[in-house]
C-alpha cells in the first residue's frame, strides 16, 4: 500500500491560490474573446478623445494668434484717430473671434468709439455686450456703466443715466473714479426731478469725500436747484 502524502496548511493554501489564478485567467480570456470588440472600441474612443483635446487647444492657440493680429491692426487705426475704420475692424474682431480675451477688449473699445462719435445706440449695445458676455476688470466694468450713463445723459434720459452711474459705483466702490460717478449721479437725479435721490448721493460724497471739490460741487448743484424752484 502506498502511504498517503499529508499536505501542510501552507501547501493547501498555495494550491488553492494557484487553482484560483488559473481559473481566473481562463475566465478573463473567455470574457475577452467574447467581448473583445468592446475593449477595442473603448481604446479607440480614448485615443479619439485625447486627439480631440489636443486639436481643440491647438485651434484655440491659433485662433488667439489670429485675433491678436486683427486686434493689433484695429488698434493702430484707433491710435491714429481713424475712428470709422477702427470701428469696422474692431467689429470684425468681435464677429470673427468672439469669446476670446481680445474680443472683450474690442467690445469695450467699440463702446468708447461709438460714444465718441455720438452713435449712442451702438455705444450702449457694445457696452452691454461687454458687461453681459465678458468678465473684464472691475475698473473696465464700472467704466462701461459710466459710458452707458454718458450716452443716456446726452439723450436726455437722466433718470436712467443716474441709475447707470450708481451701478458703476456699486461695481467698483473703491475705484478712483467713484467721486466722479457720485457727482454725475447727483447731476442726473436733479435733472430727472429726483432731489431726494440726489441728496442721498450727496450724503455719500460728504461722508467719504468731505471737503473735496466733488462734495462742494454737488452741494452747490443741489442749492442752485432748490433756489430755482
Amino acid at each position: 500500500m502506498q502511504s498517503k502524502v499529508k499536505l501542510t496548511k501552507r501547501q493547501v493554501k498555495e494550491d488553492k491560490f494557484t487553482t484560483f489564478m488559473l481559473t481566473s485567467k481562463d475566465k478573463l480570456q473567455g470574457e475577452f474573446e467574447d467581448k473583445w470588440q468592446y475593449y477595442v472600441i473603448g481604446i479607440v474612443l480614448a485615443v479619439v478623445l485625447i486627439w480631440a483635446v489636443v486639436w481643440y487647444f491647438d485651434q484655440q492657440s491659433t485662433r488667439e494668434a489670429q485675433a491678436a493680429e486683427a486686434f493689433s491692426q484695429a488698434m493702430s487705426r484707433y491710435q491714429l484717430g481713424d475712428d470709422q475704420v477702427a470701428i469696422l475692424e474692431f467689429s470684425q474682431v468681435l464677429e470673427n473671434y468672439g469669446g476670446t480675451n481680445l474680443a472683450a477688449k474690442a467690445a469695450f473699445l467699440l463702446g468708447n468709439l461709438n460714444l465718441a462719435t455720438r452713435n449712442y445706440d451702438e455705444a450702449i449695445r457694445h457696452y452691454r455686450l461687454f458687461l453681459n458676455d465678458y468678465k473684464g476688470t472691475v475698473l473696465n466694468r464700472a467704466a462701461a456703466y459710466a459710458g452707458i450713463a454718458a450716452a443716456q445723459e446726452d439723450q436726455g434720459q437722466y433718470g436712467e443715466a443716474a441709475a447707470s452711474l450708481v451701478q458703476a459705483v456699486e461695481t467698483n466702490p473703491e475705484g478712483p473714479l467713484r467721486p466722479d460717478y457720485e457727482l454725475g449721479a447727483v447731476r442726473n437725479y436733479l435733472a430727472a426731478g429726483n432731489p431726494e435721490l440726489a441728496e442721498a448721493r450727496l450724503a455719500i460724497l460728504d461722508e467719504k469725500y468731505e471737503g473735496t471739490d466733488w462734495a462742494s460741487r454737488a452741494t452747490r448743484m443741489i442749492a442752485e436747484k432748490s433756489q430755482g424752484n
